[in-house]
């Protein structure tokens, strides 16, 4: 491959950095199997903007957060070294924050299909608390809701403030004269995905 595994060294090259990370995206919901198809780029996010790392064949991409020391991860027990990896929880939220550039709402449903089993409400309510967006909250609870996650998505709903502006699904993909509105989320649903 040109270069170790990224597992095996990106924790240390943040300490060096000292910056805050963590494995994301599609290259966290691979490590729990809910990956539909295999990754070729390695996603990370941190507090910074960085340059795409190409080592030999391994490719490090960097999205950036405010706050990401804020997200909750984990820390799996790995013979090489540490690495911290966003939740499932987490996982997902970022996944709805970053669809315009990862590939749009209909992979981010793919993923959370096999994602949701791995959910547990307390840790989803603590992603949604570190998130903090009501918008991404809203867009989340409608894929949960469509994939049949009703409790899960409920306890997204009750998180979300009494009072939320009207958003569409895919902000970058749709206009709202095209779309039909799901009263419940607050959200302006392409035809062809609403129920």
């Amino acid at each position: 491959m040109g270069a170790p595994p990224v597992e095996w060294w990106l924790d240390a090259y943040f300490r060096w950095l000292r910056h805050p990370y963590y494995l994301a995206l599609q290259s966290a919901a691979e490590t729990y199997n809910a990956a539909p198809q295999a990754v070729q780029i390695t996603q990370v996010i941190t507090d910074v903007p960085r340059r795409e790392i190409s080592l030999g064949r391994v490719r490090i991409r960097f999205f950036v957060k405010c706050r990401p020391e804020r997200t909750p991860v984990q820390q799996p027990a790995t013979p090489y070294a540490p690495i911290r990896i966003s939740t499932p929880e987490a996982t997902a939220l970022d996944r709805v924050r970053y669809a315009s550039r990862i590939g749009g709402m209909s992979r981010v449903q793919e993923t959370l299909r096999s994602l949701l089993p791995a959910f547990r409400v307390p840790a989803l309510k603590r992603a949604l608390d570190a998130e903090g967006i009501p918008a991404v909250a809203q867009r989340l609870g409608y894929l949960i809701d469509q994939e049949g996650g009703a409790p899960l998505a409920e306890i997204v709903h009750r998180w979300l403030p009494s009072r939320i502006a009207g958003v569409p699904l895919e902000p970058s993909k749709q206009p709202l004269t095209e779309t039909a509105h799901s009263r419940h989320w607050r959200l302006w649903v392409p035809e062809n995905r609403s129920s």
